[in-house]
């Protein structure tokens, strides 16, 4: 009786419209099925078993579980295919400290090992694994993963798996993450990995500049990514783009590719607007940034790399960017040596070409560019082009320190390193073609 009425007839009144890939035939509520919205009553067996039930209809137009407002404390639980789980304002699910109530997973193939330990890893708050159509949304609903607790116990190194990320989604396409709040995630935000066809929008992502390795949002052996309209502020990269790490991330050899970031604000003081690597050993190739937004962050758009990694980062392509008190406005490191063992092969040279940086205004930078190649392996097809830059610097500093670096400049103030010579009348390339990521058109549901 019980699933009849959810399926045909939630008791759930209040419609509001949303944006989505999919709308969804069949409505439920999480308090249909018993839960507890007093941020004290763990919820954990209650959502799995709502979407258990659920998961009957994907076949029949699909289900959408709606969060109501309270506080929901959950531990890790799986999604369906065909789903929608919408997150009412109002609504918090509240990731629980319980470790128990977070599964334990085996490593990640293209890592190797868990990444903050040798061991496994516990599963995402919102997991999911070979799946098809997923919607996570809402209207400004939040998940707070209270994530504090979990910074502490991993800076004592008490440890020896990987903290739960907050939404890992893994083997799945046609995925929607958007127009939420992410609070104080134990480790990263939003993980997508080995996956297609994504759209995330809308976030507003919130964790202490001091926390611990809370990245925004990874993509991570993906392609067709749209990321946009997001505002981060992290103890990490507020955007982390990745495809495995050395020797096994180029052995799995899934890269990231088909990648649109726009429109996202980032204030990360100890990391980057957008990092590419450090595990980038799968190859990370056509990723398009513009209208970006870097505040009190170390730096902008930075290449992380090193010998053993393999792999490439290539046709990288950034437009359009406003960066106001920055350590590093352009920043290249060929020699990040974390490694997840000593079995890396050192012949494992990786490739950097192809990037491109244009129309950018900065203020009170203290480094204007630090671009460190590779020893015998140098980063080619650097281009620099309209790009202008106040400094913070005493007149006694360089604003650029270049190494094992080749490309060109044009109209870039104050004058870069010699490797970066001055070219008339180029404008670094950005692509004009549009990415099939760009032409999915969101469709109008109802909540109820």
């Amino acid at each position: 009786m019980l699933s009849l009425r959810v399926a045909e007839c939630s008791l759930h009144s209040q419609k509001l419209a949303y944006q989505a890939i999919n709308c969804r035939k069949h409505t439920a509520v999480l308090t249909d099925f018993g839960a507890v919205g007093d941020g004290k009553t763990l919820n954990t067996k209650v959502f799995n078993a709502a979407i258990r039930n659920l998961s009957r209809y994907a076949s029949d137009g699909g289900a959408q579980l709606i969060v109501p407002p309270g506080r929901w404390l959950t531990g890790s639980f799986n999604l369906t295919s065909h789903f929608t789980l919408f997150i009412e304002k109002g609504a918090v699910i509240l990731g629980t400290q319980d470790e128990s109530q977070w599964p334990p997973l085996p490593v990640l193939p293209s890592y190797g090992r868990g990444r903050d330990a040798p061991g496994g890893r516990l599963s995402a708050l919102i997991f999911g694994t070979n799946l098809t159509d997923v919607v996570i949304t809402g209207n400004n609903g939040t998940i707070d993963g209270q994530g504090s607790t979990w910074w502490t116990k991993y800076r004592a190194k008490e440890y020896n798996v990987t903290r739960p990320y907050m939404i890992e989604l893994m083997y799945s396409n046609q995925i929607q993450i958007s127009d939420l709040t992410l609070l104080d995630s134990p480790s990263w935000f939003v993980h997508p990995i080995y996956s297609s066809n994504i759209i995330v929008k809308g976030l507003t992502i919130i964790a202490s500049i001091y926390s611990a390795n809370t990245d925004g949002v990874d993509p991570d052996s993906c392609s067709n990514v749209r990321i946009e309209d997001c505002y981060i502020v992290s103890g990490d990269d507020c955007i982390a783009v990745k495809s495995g790490w050395d020797q096994y991330g180029y052995k799995v050899g899934i890269p990231t590719q088909h990648l649109i970031i726009r429109r996202v604000t980032c204030i990360s003081p100890f990391s980057a607007l957008i990092a590419l690597g450090s595990e980038m050993s799968g190859g990370i190739q056509d990723v398009r940034a513009e209208d970006i937004t870097a505040i009190d962050t170390e730096s902008a758009v930075r290449v992380k790399t090193a010998l053993g990694r393999g792999g490439y980062v290539k046709d990288i392509y950034v437009r359009r960017m406003t960066l106001k008190n920055m350590k590093y406005a352009f920043w290249m490191a060929g020699n990040y040596n974390q490694h997840p063992d000593n079995n890396f092969d050192l012949k494992a040279i990786p490739e950097i070409n192809g990037i491109n940086y244009r129309d950018v205004v900065a203020t009170n930078v203290t480094f204007a560019g630090r671009l460190d190649g590779i020893t015998g392996d140098p980063f080619t097809g650097i281009c620099i082009s309209n790009v202008t830059m106040t400094m913070n610097l005493k007149e006694d500093k360089l604003p650029w320190n270049c190494t094992d670096i080749a490309g060109v400049t044009s109209k870039v103030t104050p004058k870069p390193c010699a490797s970066l010579p001055e070219k008339r009348g180029v404008n670094c390339v950005f692509p004009t073609d549009r990415l099939p990521i760009e032409d999915v058109q969101l469709k109008t549901c109802s909540s109820a």
